[in-house]
């Protein structure tokens, strides 16, 4: 302690410019305030609340510390120019972020930058529109540094600073790491472990932060996919081929040249359909939807999900592959991996697809994923007029209702046959809405997370069935499936008391939780043998299943659900932690059940379930473990066998909103789409709508009306 506080009296005398520990605390501060300038006014990262603010703040510092402290253990001259140098190479990064962050709402990573693929493809062609003269402002320090220097107003001090200084402001900027690493971590748990957006973790840690956490990332992923061989995938092959089943007859291709709408229903569980709160029906719209003549209804599908819960649940229902072990295969493989998508057939067999999500682009980094997947058009967050609203946005983007009737905009204008991917977002926790959209009562289980719940779910059925009133009252409903699933669940594990209340129970078991896990899936299209099926399935049975019912052969892919409709549809749902559901039995932490009644059984005790149990959790393990090395070895790129699949090549996607729109404008001319063959006028005006900030609002009938003609 005697040397730390001598060592800091010391410095007194030599903080000033002209000494080398003055010069360096001002180039530690210029680095701070330019980049905190950038994070303000060249980044949209979202930042809210006190903690996050003062994140924002404090994170250029401990590694501007680390890296410009590296040349206080040299003297004289050297000293100077190596902090310069540093400097530039930080600025040349951070530059290089605000171009890249302007065309693509994300950070670049070291795989893209190894790939060249998105910076060539698209930034490289735009530069010159790209850049604004104020980007320029984050090399004026070290001009102004250089300067200084350069006319002797700063001296360079000859003199070596003491060793333990240099150690001492080293270990300041990694305790400062540390700390700043804790506070995030208390704000936003799983930061580094779920990563479902870059965003967060420059706002939390700092875009030098983020370079150190990417690299290691890409050196693993690098090093998995280095490792991996052809050799690899053939007993993936041969398993796969075992789990392959028959079309079931009534059902093939029923689905064959219609329009494909598939919802999302953010953090949607099966308990909602007929759940009633103050005897009032929490989901009318979509529990009439359910029980439609011409509606499949499974009442016993599981989301399947682990760390990357809402990207989890597109990987398995776009690829019917299971999300990895850690963290979100989207966010860590989707810029780089080979896929056979969902999209990609239906974009050979001549759909036209498109995502739409009322957040930004760089979510569970969707903008470089669905290239990687085949999505002709992807409507993010910028597309949708005035989203940057205040009043138009709640949680992670967009509320329901203004969202679909944009989107309804949108879909009229889609070539058709489409397939489109509706990606909801207002029932997501915390699971709060303005007092002007709540129409519904709260539960009262006096938990407060869980008791909004039900108002937001109320909110996105009355979402939904606007928009199913739109399709109907345009005529785009004659020639159109509608697919609704919910990702996961809403109310998780941690809420017992809460949950045992929603059900009208004292407690809840480990069964009664396994099937807390359940969320709907539903299709319903016109001429469709509708019905309640009682099959057990999960999302990892989507794409098979859809693409069956689109009589579209996928037999030569690598996936590892099988067919819902399917007689010989393996009934065995495996969850991301090794648990499992099967029509006989189900397996939840640590425990066994009958799946028919919940009785709790020892599979020791009978040796016919023993033999069962053992098999199942077989099967489970190896789907599990071969999914995760058909992701992590990015083993499809050998794949051979599909003669029917084209290799989707992710420099064919751009969606630039200019670029985008300008497509869609001239695809009207195919006459395809539903406002081309009604003479290029829209439909829109017959969307009707109760949100109170369009009805409200003299200039709602713009806010629609954002045709591409």
């Amino acid at each position: 302690m005697k040397r730390v506080l001598s060592a800091m009296k010391n410095w007194r005398p030599r903080l000033n410019l002209n000494s080398t520990i003055g010069f360096f605390l001002l180039s530690v501060a210029l680095v701070w305030l330019k980049t905190y300038w950038a994070y303000n006014t060249k980044f949209n990262l979202g930042v809210s609340g006190g903690i996050q603010e003062f994140l924002l703040f404090f994170n250029p510092i401990p590694t501007a510390l680390i890296l410009l402290g590296i040349a206080l253990y040299f003297r004289g001259r050297v000293a100077y120019y190596l902090m310069l140098l540093i400097n530039l190479i930080q600025s040349i990064w951070l530059f290089a972020n605000i171009l890249y962050y302007r065309e693509f709402s994300d950070f670049l990573s070291f795989s893209i930058m190894g790939s060249g693929s998105s910076v060539d493809n698209n930034l490289s062609k735009a530069i010159a529109g790209i850049i604004t003269p104020s980007d320029f402002l984050v090399f004026a320090d070290i001009i102004i540094l250089v300067i200084l220097l350069a006319t002797r107003v700063i001296k360079i001090d000859k003199r070596a600073v003491a060793k333990r200084i240099a150690l001492l402001t080293t270990v300041l900027g990694a305790v400062l790491v540390l700390v700043g690493y804790g506070v995030a971590s208390s704000d936003r748990s799983g930061l580094l472990t779920r990563t479902f957006d870059n965003n967060y973790i420059v706002k939390y840690l700092g875009l030098n932060e983020y370079a150190a956490y990417n690299a290691i990332k890409t050196k693993q992923t690098a090093d998995e996919r280095a490792n991996a061989s052809v050799a690899d995938l053939a007993p993936i092959e041969k398993f796969v081929k075992q789990q392959n089943t028959t079309p079931n007859p009534a059902y093939y291709g029923a689905l064959k040249g219609k329009n494909i709408i598939m919802i999302h229903l953010e953090s949607f569980q099966q308990f909602l359909i007929d759940y009633k709160v103050d005897g009032k029906e929490v989901t009318p719209n979509i529990n009439k939807f359910y029980h439609e003549q011409n509606t499949l209804g499974f009442s016993n599908f599981y989301n399947q999900v682990g760390q990357g819960k809402t990207s989890d649940a597109e990987m398995m229902l776009d690829n019917s592959l299971y999300g990895t072990a850690s963290g979100s295969a989207m966010t860590n493989y989707g810029a780089t991996n080979t896929f056979q998508s969902m999209e990609g057939y239906l974009d050979q067999d001549g759909y036209t697809t498109a995502a739409f999500h009322g957040d930004v682009p760089s979510f569970w980094n969707r903008e470089a994923t669905y290239k990687s997947w085949g999505f002709d058009y992807f409507f993010s967050k910028a597309y949708y007029k005035d989203a940057d609203n205040p009043a138009y946005n709640v949680g992670y983007g967009l509320k329901d209702k203004i969202f679909m009737k944009d989107t309804a905009n949108y879909l009229q204008q889609l070539p058709q046959p489409y397939f489109a991917k509706v990606i909801t977002l207002t029932n997501h926790y915390p699971y709060t809405l303005d007092k002007e959209n709540i129409d519904f009562p709260a539960t009262k289980t006096g938990d407060k997370t869980v008791d909004g719940y039900v108002q937001t779910a109320h909110y996105l059925d009355e979402s939904f069935g606007e928009l199913m009133a739109y399709l109907q009252k345009s005529g785009m409903d004659k020639n159109t499936a509608v697919i609704l699933y919910g990702d996961h669940y809403g109310i998780s594990e941690n809420h017992k008391p809460a949950i045992a209340k929603l059900l009208g129970k004292t407690s809840v078991t480990n069964y009664d939780l396994a099937n807390w896990e359940k969320v709907p899936f539903m299709i319903n299209a016109p001429g469709l043998k509708g019905g309640i099926n009682n099959t057990y399935g999960g999302e990892i049975d989507v794409m098979p299943t859809l693409m069956d019912l689109l009589g579209i052969s996928d037999t030569n892919t690598i996936h590892f659900g099988t067919d819902l409709l399917a007689a010989a549809h393996k009934q065995i749902v495996a969850f991301r932690n090794g648990d499992w559901v099967t029509n006989e039995y189900m397996k939840h932490n640590g425990q066994y059940f009958v799946t028919a009644t919940g009785t709790l059984i020892s599979p020791k005790a009978d040796p016919r379930v023993e033999q069962i149990v053992k098999q199942t959790q077989s099967y489970v393990n190896t789907s599990l473990s071969y999914s995760d090395k058909v992701i992590t070895g990015d083993l499809l790129r050998f794949f051979k066998t599909n003669t029917d699949f084209k290799k989707i090549n992710r420099k064919d996607y751009s969606y630039n909103k200019g670029t985008s729109l300008k497509k869609l404008k001239a695809e009207q001319k195919l006459g395809t789409s539903l406002m081309a063959q009604n003479n290029n006028q829209t439909t829109i005006g017959d969307y009707e709508t109760n949100a109170p900030e369009l009805t409200d609002n003299s200039n709602a009938s713009s806010n629609s009306d954002q045709s591409t003609n």
